[in-house]
């Protein structure tokens, strides 16, 4: 889950197609704004703008997150699209962006940067919309078929893990298959083109080749042994300021999480059910299928961070990080949170 669940979309949330960049619109600052009449402040807290589906998009149209968020002396700020956390992170870092979705496999890439920021929640990893996708019809029955074939990938992101992923546990050298680098908004036309022979994807973008009945997973996160845990990240100057805020914000998306897992239709087109935007057809059956098999935003636990410290050791290995990431020392505690 995409903050908003990606239409792992959180997601992811997320759990929403866009640019890799995030557009961010008038940022302003995340301290207390002086409320009207010289009443207390209110802190404002800067967060992606959710898009059509998931569980920030229907607490922005019926006003849920904000008046949970009040309790806190807080309310929220929509300001640019979710999308690719790499340039999200870097909005945190720049004091841009207080919140943002992403998965352990591109935070981990992020965090190898200098970090502003840190996680504190986590979703389990998805084993169902999740995989390595082929079209319908082609010669690829297996990962074994992937050597001497093109496959796409968001680089140090979700799609390079699970190709990564997929050829080790398959006893397969990396090297045997070629890494195609391309945004994953822009991959697929060039998927349906033939112009790659896969793609290592997750479900925001697989549901609607998957819905389409023109392509299907060779493997999913399951069979792959998938750790791509999502995660929402905070930055850090902000946890520190608003704890209360962090933790509001949390219970709000645990409890919506939980709600959408066991109703998740009613968490697809939340503003408009045509357009681009909308999921509708085969592709919502796909979705809805995949969000009720998923897990819901809980606190990250030791077992997490196990999992997670499996995957920095595995980017190291592969070289997608020069060195081992200590995903441990940017983490966050939301029940200590005070």
């Amino acid at each position: 889950m995409n903050l908003a669940r990606p239409l792992r979309t959180t997601a992811v949330p997320a759990l929403l197609t866009v640019s890799a960049l995030v557009a961010l619109t008038a940022c302003g600052t995340s301290e207390a704004d002086s409320a009207a009449g010289g009443s207390k402040a209110t802190v404002t807290v800067r967060i992606p703008d959710p898009g059509n589906s998931g569980a920030l998009a229907l607490g922005k149209k019926d006003g849920s997150l904000d008046k949970a968020l009040s309790k806190a002396g807080a309310k929220v700020r929509w300001t640019g699209s979710a999308g690719p956390f790499a340039p999200a992170a870097q909005a945190m870092n720049a004091d841009q962006l207080d919140i943002a979705t992403g998965s352990i496999t591109s935070g981990i890439t992020s965090l190898a940067q200098r970090p502003g920021f840190k996680f504190f929640t986590a979703v389990d990893p998805d084993a169902a919309g999740e995989g390595i996708l082929v079209r319908n019809g082609s010669d690829i029955g297996s990962v074994a078929d992937l050597v001497g074939k093109k496959v796409a990938v968001n680089q140090g992101g979700t799609g390079e893990y699970l190709l990564l992923k997929a050829l080790a546990k398959a006893g397969i050298p990396a090297d045997k298959v070629t890494r195609v680098y391309l945004r994953p908004d822009q991959t697929a036309a060039v998927f349906n083109a033939g112009k790659v022979d896969a793609w290592a994807v997750w479900a925001t973008y697989a549901v609607a080749e998957i819905g389409s009945g023109k392509a299907h997973f060779v493997a999913d996160g399951a069979a792959i042994g998938s750790d791509n845990y999502s995660l929402n990240a905070v930055r850090t100057e902000f946890a520190e300021q608003h704890p209360k805020v962090v933790q509001a914000l949390y219970q709000y998306l645990h409890e919506a999480s939980a709600k959408e897992k066991r109703n998740p239709a009613a968490y697809l087109n939340v503003f408009t059910d045509v357009g681009p935007t909308a999921v509708t057809g085969k592709a919502k059956e796909v979705q809805t299928g995949f969000t009720a098999q998923g897990g819901t935003v809980d606190p990250i636990g030791p077992e997490d961070i196990a999992r997670f410290e499996d995957v920095a050791a595995f980017y190291a290995d592969q070289n997608v990080t020069e060195d081992r990431v200590d995903v441990a020392a940017h983490l966050l505690d939301v029940g200590k949170l005070t």
